[in-house]
């Protein structure tokens, strides 16, 4: 994508992994068209990216909205993913390579610096691609995309439905799996790995009250500003 389209994603992404919007919240083109000043053409692009990984749902003749998943559907999509990732994790057992273990390790860390930092949205997004991360080394392509599906429709579950202060949880149970790993425990790491996902899982709770109106537009708007002032002194730099 082109380089303004990229910081847009990230910036949506950023504010619907945060849950800062509202569920079923619409989305309108032509407004974030203003909000970013860019055309509506790339402003179309990054939602249907975004389409793409869950994050929004796009219906035909109506238009984009927030995603609204539902505790219940949380079940059926952990029950595969438990299936799904006790197999990546008994194949990879004793059979990463220096290099592998050495990504997880510099992911953990990134994971703990996000925690530290207090920066959910990216804490919630850093999880996600620990477990991409183990189906990548599988080497199939097959079961990265097959995870990369999964991942992307419990990533709205956890933004509405885990607290916050489950983070530091997610990165302890990473570093059990890991530890198995490089131990070269098949049992251990199918364990680790089915205990993480029953305790996410357990961990996403009904909001306990619906919480006040949030005007999409001002947060989206006050987020792009943020962002557009985090990159301000590198540009000066590189001018």
């Amino acid at each position: 994508m082109h380089p303004t389209e990229e910081a847009i994603h990230r910036t949506l992404a950023q504010t619907l992994l945060a849950g800062r919007l509202a569920p079923g919240t619409q989305l309108v083109e032509t407004r974030l068209a203003q909000i970013f000043g860019v055309s509506r053409e790339r402003v179309r692009k990054v939602l249907h990216r975004l389409g793409h990984e869950r994050l929004l749902d796009l219906v035909p003749n109506r238009g984009c909205f927030v995603s609204n998943p539902t505790l219940a559907q949380a079940r059926e999509i952990y029950d595969a993913r438990r299936i799904i990732e006790g197999g990546i994790v008994g194949s990879l057992a004793g059979a990463l390579a220096p290099a592998q273990l050495e990504a997880l390790a510099a992911h953990e860390r990134r994971e703990h610096a996000a925690l530290h930092a207090g920066d959910r949205a990216e804490s919630i997004r850093l999880s996600g691609d620990y477990h991409l991360l183990l189906a990548g080394f599988t080497g199939s392509p097959f079961v990265l995309r097959q995870l990369q599906e999964l991942v992307s429709r419990t990533a709205m579950l956890v933004a509405f439905f885990e607290p916050a202060s489950a983070s530091g949880c997610g990165c302890e149970e990473h570093e059990a799996i890991s530890l198995a790993l490089r131990r070269g425990d098949a049992a251990g790491a199918l364990k680790a790995m089915q205990v993480h996902l029953s305790l996410i899982e357990t961990r996403l709770k009904p909001r306990a009250a619906p919480e006040a109106e949030v005007d999409a537009e001002q947060a989206i708007a006050v987020a792009w500003a943020h962002a557009q002032a985090a990159t301000a002194p590198s540009a000066a730099t590189a001018a």
